[in-house]
């Protein structure tokens, strides 16, 4: 892939807490080598971050969807950060880029060990169940 038309991928997952699984990934427009680790300096426990807080699509609705069933106490709002690499090919033509790196890299900088799950969709419909 040529310099100007390089992509990232940012892979992460949503794993509930009876430990069911469900994988996400954003394309995001330019790669940068050091990105990874900028992001995993900030992230919390175990690489857990509030996607909502750093503008990327949380993925309970899809994890809901696979699993075949709703909303319930296994739920929460962090999900684990796997990795940020160059987009493959075939991932540039499959994937819509969401937003840059230099975006997505301010955002994470912002949110820093400072994760809020209230920032969290998931959260507020949870507050509204009860």
């Amino acid at each position: 892939m040529s310099e100007a038309l390089r992509y990232s991928v940012l892979e992460y997952v949503y794993r509930d807490a009876g430990n069911w699984k469900t994988h996400g990934a954003v394309l995001l427009s330019r790669f940068d080598e050091g990105a990874d680790g900028a992001v995993r300096c900030c992230l919390d426990w175990g690489g857990q971050f509030v996607p909502e807080q750093v503008g990327l699509p949380a993925l309970q609705a899809i994890h809901w969807h696979e699993h075949g069933d709703g909303p319930s106490d296994l739920d929460h709002a962090f999900h684990e950060f796997l990795a940020l690499r160059e987009a493959t090919v075939s991932e540039v033509r499959s994937l819509v880029a969401s937003s840059s790196i230099e975006q997505v890299l301010a955002q994470f900088a912002v949110a820093a060990r400072r994760w809020d799950v209230r920032r969290s969709w998931h959260l507020a419909d949870e507050l509204l169940w009860q």
